[in-house]
C-alpha cells in the first residue's frame, strides 16, 4: 500500500486512491491519508484478518476534490450547515470521478458499504463513531458518487460539529469504500467487559442480519460471554428476535421480521462462538490492548468490519450502587423489603435512562402527595419511597408500611406487606428495619387526618372523577393545537412545567381510586378465605364482576367498530391491508376516502385512547397518537378474522358464575356483606379505569415537550438520531429549559454515551426478581430455566385450555401474527395488549401477580391465565401445544411444534 504525504500535491489522482491491506502500514503514518477507519481497515487485512476488500479514498483526493471545484475557498468561514450543502450540490469533478470509478471497476463492481473515515476516528483518546455519514447497499455508478459526496459532506454535519472541541476546525475526511456483507448474522463483541471489567471475558451481542439494527438498538439481540483462557461460553442469554435489519429493496436498508424458528433459536452455536473468539483474541494480540469489533458471518464464516480500542472501562473497585437513591445506615440498607409487583402497572419491565430519570422527578416531586392523598399525615423523606436496581423502578415496602400505618385500614403493617410479596420470599419472622409509627398523640392526628381525608374522598370521588375526565379532554386537544417547534426555549419550558402540573395533579387524583380497588380486591380475598375455607380458594377471581364497560376493556370493541368501519370501504381496507405500517397513516391521510375515514373514526378513537401506550411512564416509547402502527395492526387482525362485536365480549356476557353455588350457602348477612364488597370492587375498578385516562394523558403531555427537545437536539448535531432520547436525563432537559447554555453544553456526549452502555449492560443481565430484601446481585441470579415441559406460576384467571402457543415481544411487528384461539405467552402485559386478550385462548406471562394488567384483564375476558412462570418464553416456542390451567396455576408442553 502506497502512501503520500498530504501536502504533496502532484500526486496523480489514481494514486490518491489506496487499495486497504496490499502493503502492511504503521498507523501514525497514515492516519492523516486514511483517516482512522480506514487505516484500521488497513492494518486488519494486513495482518491476514478476514476484512471484505475495500479501498479507500484518500484525505488528498478530497483536497483534490475542494481544489478543483472551488470549494476550498468558498467553503472559508461559512457555518457547518452551508458548507455541507454546497458539498452536497457540487458534482464530483470528472478526473476524480473517473479514478474513483476505476477502482471500483477494480474492485468488482459488487453492492458496497460507502463509510466516512475522519482523521481523529477510532482513536485511543475517542471513537467519533457514529458522527460522520455511512450509505449501505451501494450499486452503480452514479450511486456511488453520490454516496461519495455524502461521506464528504458529513465533515460539516451538525453532529458531527457538536462532537469536536469548540473552535476545533473540521479537518479533512477519507472514505472507505468496502465491499457489502449482507450477512446471516451480526454483532459487536468486546474482548473485556465494557462495564463490569470481569477478567477473562469475552463479551458478544449477536442478532439477525446487519448489525446497523442492533447498534441503534432496533432490534433484539443474543448474548454471550465467553473465557478467553478456555474458549467456553460461561454466561448465555438467548432473547426471542422478531425484528432483524436487512435490505428491503435494491439499495434500501430496513427493518423487516425474523422468520421461523430462527426466532429463538441462537444466533451462534458454541462452536462457532468458539471460532469468534480466536478471532477476537488475533486482533487483540495484534494491537496489545482491548478491542472492540463489529463482525458478521455470511454463509458461516465470519468478516471483520472494524476494530477500535475500548476506549472507557469501568473500573474494577467501583462499589456496586445501592437500592436507595441516596446511601442509608446499614440497618435499613440491608433489611428492607422491596418489590416491583403491582406499583401502578406504569413501571414495569426494564426501564431506558430517561425513564429512570423521570420516575426519579416522580419520586421527587409526586409521590409523597400521592400518599397524603390517601389520609396519610407524615409522609417523610422523598428519597425513601422508591429504588431502583438494573434499570427497574421498585417501591420501598418496608418504609410504605411504615407510613401506612397511618390509616386505619393498614395499621396492622401486614396488611400491606403481603400485598406486595412475591410466593418465592419467605418473609416469615421479617422485622421492619423503620419499626412502628410513633404512638400517642402522633396517632391521634394521624389518624383524624386519616379519617377526615378518607370523608373527603367519599363524597368528591364521583364528582372528581368526571372532572378529571373532563380535563383530560380539555388537555389533550389543547396540545394537539399547539406546534411545539414554534416556541422559543423560553416558552417551551414555560409550557412544560405546565404540563408537569397536570401530571402532578392527576397522579396524586388518580391514587385514591387505584388503592380503593386494590383494597377491595383484598378484602374479598381474605373474606373469601376466612368464611368459606377451601371453597373460597381463589373464589376472588371466580366470582364474575361485570366489567365489561371499562376503559382498558372496551378500548377492544372500539378497535373492532374500526376495523367495521374500514370493511365498508374497500379503497380504505386495502390501504390498511397493504401499505407498510411506516407510511401507511400518511397514505390513508392523501387518499381523499382514506381522510374521511380517518377523520371520522380514527380522530376520534384517539381522542378517547390515543394517549395508551406499552410501560406509559417509560417516556421513550410511542403512543397510539404518536404511532399508529399497533392499532392498523389490530384492524386487520379484527377485518380478516370476522368478528362481531359480540364475539369480543361473548366470553364476559355469556360466562357462568359458578361461584353463586358456594355463596348461596353462606348466611344471609356474609353473603350480603360479599356481595357488597364485590360491588365495591366493581365500583372502585371503574373510577380508577375512567381516571387512569387522565394520568397516563398527563404522561404523554410531558413526552411530547421532552421529544420536542430531542428533535432540536438533533437539529443541533448532539444526538444523531431520535433513537437517542432514551439515553437522556431528564433533569438535563428541565435544566437546559430553564438556562440558556447550548445544546453541547447543556447534554455532554460522554454522558449520553455513559448512559448506552450502562443500558446495554441492564439488557443483558438476568430479570432482577419481583421482591427481595436488602441488595440484588445480578451475579448470583440463577439463569438457567427449569428442566422439563412444566412450569408452575400463579393461577390469576381461571380454567384450562389446551391450544398452540404465541410468543409475541414486539406488539407493532407480531399483532398480526396472532391467530384467534391462541395461548399468548409474553414477559410481562400492560393496557395496550388488551386488544390481544379478546382473540387470546389462553395467557401466560414471566412475571405477574394477582392483580397486574394480564391477570385482570383475562379474569374479565374469562381466559385462563398463569402469571409469574419466570421462564415461559425460554421453555415455551411458538407452535408449541400447551395446556394452561390458571386455577391450579400450571403450565405444560403436551406436544413440540414441528420443524
Amino acid at each position: 500500500m502506497t502512501v503520500h504525504a498530504p501536502d504533496t500535491d502532484s500526486t496523480p489522482l489514481s494514486e490518491r486512491i489506496v487499495l486497504l491491506g496490499s502493503e502492511p502500514a504503521a498507523l501514525p503514518d497514515v492516519l492523516d491519508v486514511l483517516g482512522g477507519k480506514a487505516a484500521r481497515l488497513a492494518e486488519l487485512t494486513a495482518a491476514g484478518l478476514p476484512v471484505p476488500p475495500a479501498f479507500c479514498l484518500t484525505t488528498e483526493l478530497f483536497d483534490a476534490f475542494l481544489d478543483e471545484t472551488g470549494l476550498a475557498r468558498a467553503l472559508s468561514g461559512v457555518d457547518s450547515r452551508t458548507a455541507r450543502e454546497l458539498v452536497l450540490a457540487t458534482p464530483v469533478p470528472a478526473p476524480i470521478a473517473e479514478a474513483v470509478l476505476a477502482a471500483y471497476a477494480a474492485l468488482g463492481r459488487p453492492r458496497v458499504a460507502v463509510r466516512s473515515s475522519a482523521q481523529k476516528e477510532d482513536s485511543t483518546v475517542q471513537s467519533f463513531a457514529g458522527q460522520h455519514d455511512t450509505v449501505l447497499d451501494v450499486a452503480g455508478d452514479e450511486d456511488l458518487l453520490d454516496a461519495v459526496r455524502q461521506c464528504w459532506a458529513s465533515l460539516w454535519s451538525d453532529r458531527a460539529a457538536a462532537y469536536r472541541e469548540e473552535g476545533e476546525l473540521p479537518g479533512s475526511i477519507a472514505v472507505v469504500v468496502q465491499e457489502m456483507v449482507h450477512t446471516d448474522v451480526s454483532g459487536v463483541l468486546f474482548t473485556v467487559d465494557p462495564v463490569s471489567a470481569r477478567e477473562h471475558r469475552i463479551v458478544i451481542e449477536a442478532c439477525v442480519g446487519l448489525g446497523e439494527g442492533l447498534v441503534a438498538g432496533r432490534v433484539s439481540s443474543d448474548y454471550f460471554v465467553v473465557d478467553d483462557r478456555t474458549l467456553e461460553v460461561v454466561e448465555e442469554r438467548v432473547r426471542h428476535k422478531v425484528t432483524k435489519c436487512a435490505p428491503i429493496a435494491p439499495g434500501r436498508i430496513g427493518v423487516t421480521k425474523v422468520e421461523g424458528t430462527a426466532r429463538h433459536a441462537p444466533c451462534l452455536t458454541h462452536d462457532q462462538l468458539a471460532e469468534l473468539t480466536r478471532l477476537a483474541l488475533r486482533v487483540r494480540e495484534h494491537y496489545g490492548h482491548e478491542q472492540d469489533i463489529e463482525w458478521g458471518m455470511r454463509d458461516g464464516a465470519f468478516h471483520v468490519f472494524q476494530a477500535r480500542p475500548v476506549t472507557t472501562r469501568k473500573k474494577a473497585d467501583r462499589a456496586a450502587p445501592g437500592t436507595y437513591v441516596t446511601p442509608q445506615p446499614d440497618p435499613i440498607e440491608q433489611g428492607t423489603l422491596w418489590s416491583r409487583m403491582d406499583i401502578g402497572e406504569i413501571f414495569v419491565g426494564l426501564m431506558t435512562p430517561l425513564g429512570v430519570s423521570f420516575a426519579k422527578y416522580y419520586q421527587q416531586h409526586v409521590h409523597l402527595d400521592c400518599t397524603a392523598a390517601l389520609g396519610v399525615r407524615t409522609t417523610g423523606d422523598p428519597d425513601l419511597p422508591m429504588g431502583y436496581v438494573q434499570g427497574h423502578v421498585y417501591l420501598n415496602i418496608s418504609y410504605s408500611a411504615y407510613v401506612m400505618q397511618q390509616a386505619l385500614p393498614t395499621r396492622d403493617q401486614s396488611r400491606f406487606t403481603n400485598r406486595f410479596v412475591s410466593e418465592e420470599l419467605d418473609t416469615t419472622g421479617y422485622e421492619n428495619p423503620f419499626g412502628s409509627f410513633p404512638s400517642g398523640t402522633q396517632d391521634l392526628l394521624s389518624l383524624a387526618f386519616w379519617v377526615r381525608t378518607t370523608a373527603t374522598e367519599m363524597a368528591r370521588a364521583q364528582p372528581r372523577s368526571k372532572e378529571m375526565v373532563a380535563s383530560r379532554l380539555y388537555e389533550f386537544d389543547r396540545a394537539r393545537g399547539l406546534d411545539l417547534t414554534r416556541m422559543t426555549r423560553r416558552e417551551l419550558h414555560m409550557e412544560l412545567n405546565r404540563r408537569l402540573g397536570y401530571f402532578h395533579d392527576m397522579h396524586v387524583g388518580y391514587m385514591p381510586y387505584y388503592i380503593n380497588a386494590f383494597g377491595f380486591y383484598g378484602v374479598l380475598t381474605e373474606l373469601c378465605s376466612l368464611w368459606l375455607g377451601t371453597d373460597g380458594a381463589n373464589l376472588q377471581n371466580r366470582v364474575k364482576t361485570d366489567m365489561s364497560n371499562l376503559r382498558t376493556v372496551g378500548c377492544a370493541k372500539e378497535i373492532w367498530s374500526l376495523a367495521q368501519a374500514a370493511k365498508e370501504s374497500p379503497r380504505v381496507l386495502k390501504i390498511i391491508e397493504q401499505e407498510p405500517l411506516g407510511t401507511l397513516e400518511a397514505t390513508l391521510r392523501a387518499d381523499e376516502e382514506g381522510r374521511a375515514y380517518w377523520d371520522l373514526h380514527m380522530e376520534s378513537f384517539l381522542r378517547a385512547n390515543g394517549t395508551r401506550g406499552p410501560q406509559e411512564m417509560e417516556l421513550t416509547h410511542p403512543r397510539w397518537v404518536d404511532d399508529p402502527s399497533y392499532l392498523f395492526q389490530m384492524i386487520r387482525r379484527y377485518a380478516a378474522d370476522g368478528f362481531s362485536a359480540d364475539d369480543l365480549m361473548q366470553r364476559s356476557s355469556g360466562y357462568h358464575d359458578d361461584s353463586r353455588d358456594v355463596l348461596d350457602r353462606l348466611p344471609f348477612l356474609k353473603r350480603r356483606v360479599l356481595e357488597g364488597v364485590i360491588s365495591l370492587y366493581e365500583g372502585t375498578s371503574e373510577l380508577r379505569e375512567a381516571t387512569r385516562m387522565s394520568m397516563i394523558t398527563s404522561i404523554w403531555l410531558v413526552r411530547s415537550v421532552v421529544y420536542e427537545v430531542g428533535r432540536r437536539l438533533v437539529e443541533a448535531g448532539v444526538l444523531t438520531s431520535l433513537d437517542e432520547v432514551m439515553y437522556l436525563d431528564f433533569e438535563d432537559v428541565r435544566d437546559y429549559l430553564a438556562g440558556d447554555a447550548t445544546e453541547t453544553a447543556a447534554f455532554a456526549r460522554a454522558r449520553i454515551e455513559e448512559a448506552r452502555r450502562v443500558h446495554e449492560y441492564h439488557k443483558r443481565l438476568p430479570e432482577p426478581p419481583l421482591t427481595f430484601i436488602g441488595h440484588h446481585d445480578p451475579a448470583t441470579a440463577v439463569r438457567r430455566a427449569p428442566d422439563g415441559a412444566r412450569l408452575e406460576g400463579l393461577g390469576s384467571s381461571p380454567g384450562r385450555v389446551v391450544g398452540r402457543a404465541r410468543i409475541v415481544e414486539d406488539l407493532v411487528w407480531q399483532a398480526d401474527e396472532f391467530e384467534a384461539g391462541e395461548i399468548l405467552v409474553t414477559g410481562f402485559t400492560d393496557a395496550t395488549w388488551t386488544p390481544l386478550f379478546a382473540i387470546a385462548g389462553g395467557v401466560v406471562t414471566d412475571i405477574g401477580s394477582m392483580l397486574s394488567h394480564s391477570s385482570i384483564v383475562a379474569r374479565e375476558f374469562n381466559v385462563p391465565s398463569v402469571v409469574n412462570t419466570k421462564h415461559a418464553t425460554q421453555i415455551i416456542h411458538t407452535g408449541d401445544l400447551i395446556a394452561v390451567d390458571g386455577d391450579a396455576g400450571t403450565v405444560e408442553v403436551v406436544e413440540p411444534a414441528g420443524p
